[in-house]
Parts: structure tokens; C-alpha cells; sequence
């Protein structure tokens, strides 16, 4: 005999078939969403909001902290991030030692640390992953007991970065590729010492970038063979060269396809000593600084993320 089902009966199953699924990862999470109300002028707070709209959806726990962030996260079972690079950089530095599963929501201008570690994976493809994907360490870097992510920019980068600094900005390259081109005639190269287990080096360079990502200024590939996971930070440096050929080659820096090139020489290393005779612009994630000497390494699996 066969058994006949309403269509209407029939949804009403599904639809609490789900409901249950979801309340199963409801009673498992306590989310703590961390946003940087100033990220992207303003995008980081719309942002926030929408996750909270479709954590609500699915009957997840969860507090939206926009303001001021807690001293810890006690009684969260993750913390998801929301901003640009310039809040991750302040987020791992506030929280250190914090071994709770992380995920980042690209809320800012520059988020080249979003993009190494999902990609160009859409909003609704990132909330699922950040609900059921498997944990992954991620090293972080270290440069005079600050921590980074994504790498450490010196000379010609360091100023890019700070002629971007504190400017409205869009996302992407655009913003960055802009500060470039302001530069780009004008700077003048610096000697440096450079000083690893693997390479030493002392003369006149145009930048210096210590990398644990693959890529900066939101879309530069300045170190296409950079993995996050590895153990080991990838060190493209790249010689003084005149204006005319920085303009030429900047393309194809762009791209990542420049480590063949003969002014440039690219190693791998657990740390590097950088030295300059007069103060060292760099940039760390984004965020800029000045000193004399920079001590860089790199700290395996420092960081979880989903």
C-alpha cells in the first residue's frame, strides 16, 4: 500500500530537519564577532551586522563587540573578525596567546590576509566555511616583538604605505596602485644590511618585503611562493633601479612574476636582520613604522583559523 504525504506535511519535515541541524551547531558555538567600527569607512559595521542577521537565522549565540573589545574571550568557542589587515594586525597583538578558532570577514580597504586565506570565496561561502570547515594553524611573523600575518614591507613599501595611511580608501589595489605612482619617480633607494642564515647582503635597495602571504596593497603579488603554514618566511629583495625601469616592471611585479629577474633575489628563511644606516620606513600589515634594525621571525602555527 502505498502511503500518500501532504506537500505542505511534507516541508514542515524539512524545515525542522534543518531547524535541527543548525540547533545542533547552536548549542556547540558562542561567537564572538569582533568588528572595527572604522574599518572601510563604515563597511566593517554593515558588515557585522549582517552576520548577526544570519547567525539570529540559525539560532547561534553570538555578541557583537564594535566598540570596545572585551580583555579576553572567556566563554566564546570562536571569535570571527571583522575589518581589513589594519585590525587583524591590532587583533593578533591584543590577543597574542589566543588559541580559539578564528575567521576573518573582509570589512576594510586592504585585505590581502582575507584573500590568503579564503581567496575570492563569497559571503554566504565563507559563513558556511566558518561554521563547519576543519581548524588550520597559521604562522604569524614577529619584527621587533610585533606581530604580522600577512609580511613586513621595507623602503619603497614602507613609504607607499605610509602615503596611504590615514587617507579615505577603496578597496583593492586601487588605493595602494595610487600611492605608487606618487612615489614611484621620486624615491630614492637606501643601503641596507640584510643578514640570514642563508644570504647576506649589503648595498642599495629599492624594497625589502619579509612575507608569510603571497600577496600586499590589495592585490600585489609580491611573493607568489609565500604559504601561510610552512614554517618559513619568503624574503623578495629587489635592487636600486631607475625610475623608468621601476615604471616598467611594475606590472609585472603585479603579477608575481618577477622572482627570475636579475635585480631581484627571493630566499626562505626562519628569520632575517634588516639594518639601514638611517631609520628603517616599514610597514607591518599595513601599519607604519620607523626604526634602525628590524628583527624578524617567524613563529610556526601561531594562529588557528577555520
Amino acid at each position: 500500500m502505498m502511503i500518500q504525504i501532504n506537500k505542505e506535511y511534507f516541508a514542515v519535515i524539512i524545515y525542522y530537519f534543518h531547524l535541527m541541524n543548525d540547533t545542533t551547531i547552536a548549542s556547540s558555538k558562542a561567537i564572538a564577532i569582533a568588528c572595527n567600527p572604522v574599518a572601510g569607512s563604515g563597511r566593517a559595521i554593515v558588515l557585522s551586522d549582517k552576520i548577526s542577521k544570519k547567525l539570529k537565522e540559525r539560532f547561534i549565540s553570538h555578541c557583537v563587540f564594535k566598540e570596545d573589545w572585551p580583555p579576553d574571550f572567556n566563554g566564546f568557542s570562536e571569535v570571527w573578525i571583522v575589518g581589513g589587515d589594519g585590525t587583524i594586525n591590532y587583533f593578533i597583538n591584543k590577543y597574542r596567546d589566543l588559541k580559539l578558532p578564528l575567521s576573518i570577514f573582509k570589512g576594510g580597504s586592504g585585505n590581502d590576509t582575507h584573500w590568503l586565506l579564503y581567496g575570492d570565496k563569497d559571503f554566504e561561502g565563507q559563513i558556511e566555511d566558518a561554521l563547519s570547515e576543519k581548524i588550520r594553524p597559521i604562522d604569524a611573523g614577529r619584527c621587533n616583538g610585533r606581530l604580522f600575518i600577512n609580511g613586513v614591507g621595507v623602503g619603497f613599501e614602507g613609504v607607499v604605505a605610509e602615503s596611504a595611511a590615514g587617507k579615505r580608501k577603496s578597496a583593492g589595489t586601487t588605493s595602494y596602485f595610487i600611492a605608487v605612482l606618487k612615489k614611484i619617480f621620486f624615491y630614492r633607494s637606501k643601503k641596507y644590511d640584510v643578514t640570514s642564515e642563508e644570504l647576506g647582503m649589503n648595498e642599495r635597495f629599492l624594497m625589502i618585503s619579509v612575507s608569510n602571504g603571497k600577496r600586499a596593497g590589495g592585490g600585489f603579488y609580491i611573493a607568489p611562493a609565500a604559504e601561510p603554514d610552512d614554517g618559513l618566511l619568503d624574503v623578495t629583495v629587489i635592487k636600486a633601479i631607475s625610475p623608468f625601469n621601476r615604471l616598467r616592471w611594475l606590472p609585472v611585479i603585479e603579477k608575481g612574476k618577477h622572482l627570475h629577474l636579475p635585480f631581484v633575489t627571493h630566499f626562505r628563511s626562519c628569520s632575517v636582520i634588516i639594518t639601514g644606516v638611517q631609520p628603517v620606513h616599514y610597514h607591518l600589515d599595513g601599519e607604519v613604522f620607523s626604526e634602525k634594525r628590524l628583527e624578524i621571525e617567524i613563529l610556526p602555527a601561531q594562529f588557528f583559523f577555520r
